[in-house]
Parts: C-alpha cells; sequence; structure tokens
C-alpha cells in the first residue's frame, strides 16, 4: 500500500516539475545572445472605452403614432371616426457617466381626437367629439451595446413615470356628452434603438417599440 503511495506521489511530483518546465519554456523566446522573457499580453479594449468621458445627452424627437389613441373611449350606443393625433413630442436630458449606460428623465406631450357618431345617425355630422391631451415624465436608462464602430451606437432603452391626462367627450354645442374615468397614470416605454453620430458634439437617433410610440427619431446633442 505504501508504494503505491509513493508510486502516486512521485507521479504528481513529475508532472508538477514537468508543466512547471513546460510553462517556462513557453514563456521565454529565443534572441541572439541569449532568452529574454515574452511580453506579457495586452487585451485589446473597445475604442469608446479608451476614450471615454462622462457627458450630458440631449435627445429631441417626434414618436409615431401616438398610443394614447388606444385610451379614447369606446361607447356602446356610438361608434368612433377616423382618429387624429400630433405627437408624441418626445424630449430627454441624461448623465452618461459610462461607455455602457446612462440615466436620466424623459417626457412626451401629444394629443389625439376622433368623432363619435350615433349608430342610428343618418348624416356626416359627427354626434360628439373625444379629445385626449398628455403630458408624461419618465425615469429614463439607456444601455448602450458594445461596439466597434464609432459612428453608430445600438442601445436598449426602458423609461418609466407617469401620465398626467386631460380628456373631453363633448358634443357641437360644447356641452359635455360623456363622462369617463381618466387613463392609467402609468407611463412607459421600451425601444430598441441606435444613434448615429455625425460629429463629437451631434447625431441623430432612430429606434422601435412600445408604450409612448412605435417608432421614434430625431436629433440627439452631447455636452
Amino acid at each position: 500500500m505504501k508504494k503505491h503511495i509513493y508510486l502516486f506521489a512521485i507521479i504528481l511530483a513529475t508532472s508538477a516539475i514537468s508543466i512547471q518546465a513546460n510553462a517556462q519554456y513557453r514563456t521565454r523566446v529565443y534572441v541572439r545572445g541569449g532568452y529574454r522573457a515574452r511580453p506579457p499580453m495586452v487585451k485589446k479594449q473597445n475604442p469608446r472605452q479608451q476614450q471615454f468621458q462622462p457627458s450630458v445627452d440631449i435627445n429631441l424627437g417626434y414618436g409615431l403614432p401616438n398610443l394614447d389613441k388606444n385610451e379614447l373611449a369606446i361607447f356602446s350606443n356610438a361608434y368612433q371616426g377616423t382618429i387624429s393625433q400630433q405627437g408624441p413630442f418626445t424630449g430627454s436630458v441624461d448623465y452618461r457617466f459610462s461607455p455602457m449606460m446612462s440615466i436620466g428623465v424623459m417626457g412626451t406631450y401629444g394629443k389625439v381626437s376622433a368623432p363619435y357618431y350615433d349608430y342610428s345617425s343618418t348624416t356626416n355630422v359627427p354626434d360628439f367629439t373625444g379629445k385626449i391631451e398628455n403630458w408624461s415624465l419618465m425615469f429614463n436608462m439607456i444601455s448602450y451595446m458594445p461596439s466597434y464602430d464609432r459612428k453608430v451606437e445600438p442601445y436598449l432603452r426602458t423609461a418609466i413615470g407617469i401620465n398626467n391626462y386631460t380628456q373631453s367627450y363633448l358634443d357641437a354645442g360644447g356641452n359635455k356628452a360623456a363622462i369617463v374615468s381618466n387613463p392609467s397614470q402609468l407611463a412607459y416605454q421600451a425601444s430598441l434603438g441606435a444613434k448615429f453620430h455625425l460629429s463629437k458634439q451631434a447625431g441623430l437617433f432612430l429606434e422601435a417599440g412600445y408604450g409612448k410610440y412605435i417608432f421614434s427619431g430625431g436629433l440627439s446633442l452631447k455636452f
């Protein structure tokens, strides 16, 4: 039994010496006059990480469609006509504290309206019109994806906050035709997008997602 233990110990010691010798051999390179140690490997860094400086980013854009249109009321005795919409106009101020992330605030503003017709109506004149005006304020976080192209930066936007609605359903005389409860006060936006840098201080952005809008684009400024 002891012989087996001694033999096993000798094999382990021999293997360790062999590995160490092999490692020393691999870490040396031949030069005229002898050997010298191989220089340590230097990990290649993303160009954004090498030259990154914190910044304040301002983004101004316009989204389509205005998804507040989904908040217009549905009535059992009247049908909805063609919806008109404005916005949402979007704006955000973000502090980019690392190459991969920024945090800030995002706001939106927009309007939607639609005529309503009684099912028994025989004219093209709406019985009343519904309108919704909305402001939203959200906490905004942008996560940038790895990219070696300095001109294009893909990112993921997640924003959540509150809605402030003003809505009305009025007839042609300005009288209330219906009273409905306000839509949800929860505002959110999740988007996948990209920034296209035209210069060090300015660029464009495009994104697609869901929440306040499906598509959006606009101007991005860096300070």
